[in-house]
């Protein structure tokens, strides 16, 4: 297996070190995926853009964690399953919501099980989701630009799930308790 280099302000291309410092400042620690995503300066860069739209679109918090555990269970992801444990619990997201998410295990209300039926099914249908499901899904609560930005959502997760996959990156110390492994 390929070994990615940990960058460090120090390490990292010249074009990453900025986007280093202000992860750094942000989050008062350069979390391994910055880390390794520091090689490509434009991934990095992105990862954060992206990131930042898909916090500030329409969805709430707890949906916004649905949509990001959803699509790292998924994928099981073993850095993001455990990083957006952590995440969750800043936000104030319950250990209801998240215990759901990591176990596979019904959510507490329907609203948000729709929301994770519908990501399961962007993912798993690569976005040919039939118009029953769709339907569905509106019919829950949610809108077309819903729709949309789970669709964000996706594009946030899928960089990160994969290039975690790629470098197997380790899971940083604040996120060791939160450690998971998909079910078999």
């Amino acid at each position: 297996m390929t070994e990615f280099t940990l960058h460090t302000e120090d390490t990292a291309p010249e074009a990453s070190k900025p986007l280093l410092a202000a992860v750094q400042k942000k989050f008062g620690m350069i979390p391994g995926l910055s880390a390794v995503m520091a090689e490509a300066p434009g991934l990095l860069e992105a990862y954060g853009a992206v990131s930042e739209l898909f916090v500030n679109s329409s969805l709430e918090k707890d949906e916004i964690t649905v949509v990001w555990q959803t699509i790292n269970v998924e994928n099981a992801c073993h850095y993001c399953v455990p990083a957006h444990t952590a995440i969750a619990k800043g936000m104030g997201v319950s250990d209801d919501i998240s215990d759901a998410l990591r176990n596979e295990t019904p959510l507490p209300n329907a609203r948000l099980e729709a929301l994770r039926t519908f990501t399961q099914s962007v993912i798993r249908d690569r976005g040919n989701v039939d118009d029953d499901k769709v339907q569905a899904f509106l019919d829950a609560g949610f809108s077309q630009r819903q729709i949309l930005e789970v669709i964000l959502g996706v594009a946030h997760k899928t960089m990160s799930n994969y290039t975690n996959h790629l470098a197997n990156t380790p899971v940083d110390a604040p996120f060791e308790n939160f450690a998971w492994q998909k079910s078999s």
